[in-house]
């Protein structure tokens, strides 16, 4: 399939932000107070190991050239310890709790609610140029989703959302762990298999039925739930892939410590080591896709998928997971 040109993507626009800001955020971020050793340890404990070495990593080819995806590349990693969940709402708030930690888009007072998730979306007009169906919802964050009214305590086995880059990098700080490299990430969305598109192979509904949580039906406007979710569904509602790894596709999408730009590697030469991303960029990646991803118009829910946001933006959709070296 040729590659889309046009920036389809189901992810709301950039934050509007100012130099001064965003020092306050990474600032914030780094000054969080570390979790009790106990916790640390426990933290770290939990944590599902991945094996070093080599693998390929990207797609054949770009479906959206802007991704800049594609071609493979040969890439080797070091063995790493990988979250098995996204941080969900009963971990984020421990650590809200223990350090008063206020989210971006607590700080900022509002964040981008997909308009389905709300009972009267005409009540929030403002949206991103082009995406309607992303609403600006003053109040909205991680603790009331859906704005004032809205809770998460029903909901407390679900990833965290409206997390920005700072959010997770914030929590990786007081747990004694870390954001993983984009190149550990897909290492580990894999599960051990080659030159597969989805966690458990390459159908995007196995013969066991849906194994992941993607949208079903007409984008934007109606979303069949036929995976039995509308919104996100707890953070290990569809079985574990090859490393024990749960929901890498679908769900929230997942901020990744690396800015955003072309893969690393020359996929015509020797393998790379341990990736880190490029030193300097606007913007930092996120990976698996989310509940919104749809084949219609944003299918990015594979295991190479990848799209990128300003370090301060958050949504309904978006969440974190953890690593650490092993």
């Amino acid at each position: 399939m040729a590659a889309e040109v046009s920036p389809k993507t189901c992810c709301a626009g950039d934050r509007p932000a100012c130099d001064t800001a965003t020092d306050r955020f990474l600032a914030a971020a780094c000054a969080v107070p570390r979790a009790a050793e106990a916790t640390r340890s426990a933290l770290r404990a939990e944590l599902r190991p991945v094996p070093g070495g080599l693998f390929e990593m990207g797609a054949r080819q770009s479906r959206f050239a802007q991704d800049l995806d594609s071609p493979r590349r040969k890439i080797r990693v070091s063995p790493f310890l990988m979250a098995p969940t996204a941080v969900t709402n009963a971990q984020f708030a421990r650590f809200a709790d223990e350090t008063g930690y206020r989210t971006v888009a607590e700080c900022e007072g509002w964040s981008f609610v997909f308009h389905l998730l709300l009972t009267e979306p005409e009540r929030h007009a403002i949206h991103p140029p082009g995406l309607p169906w992303w609403r600006q919802v003053e109040g909205a964050c991680w603790r009331t989703p859906e704005g004032p009214g809205s809770d998460w305590q029903g909901r407390a086995d679900h990833p965290a959302v409206h997390l920005a880059w700072y959010d997770g990098l914030a929590y990786a700080t007081w747990a004694g762990l870390r954001l993983p490299r984009e190149a550990e990430w897909e290492r580990a969305a894999r599960g051990g298999l080659a030159r597969m598109k989805f966690p458990w192979g390459n159908r995007l509904v196995p013969e066991t039925g849906h194994a992941m949580n993607t949208w079903q039906g007409a984008f934007p406007g109606q979303n069949t739930a036929e995976d039995g979710h509308v919104g996100t569904a707890p953070a290990t509602a569809y079985a574990p892939n090859g490393y024990g790894l749960f929901c890498m596709t679908g769900n929230v999408w997942e901020w990744v410590a690396d800015r955003f730009g072309p893969l690393p590697g020359d996929p015509a030469g020797r393998p790379v080591s341990d990736p880190a991303g490029p030193a300097q960029g606007d913007t930092r990646v996120q990976r698996g896709g989310s509940f919104l991803c749809h084949e219609s118009y944003c299918d990015r829910y594979h295991v190479h998928s990848r799209t990128s946001g300003a370090a301060e933006n958050s949504t309904s959709n978006s969440g974190v997971r953890v690593a650490a070296d092993a």
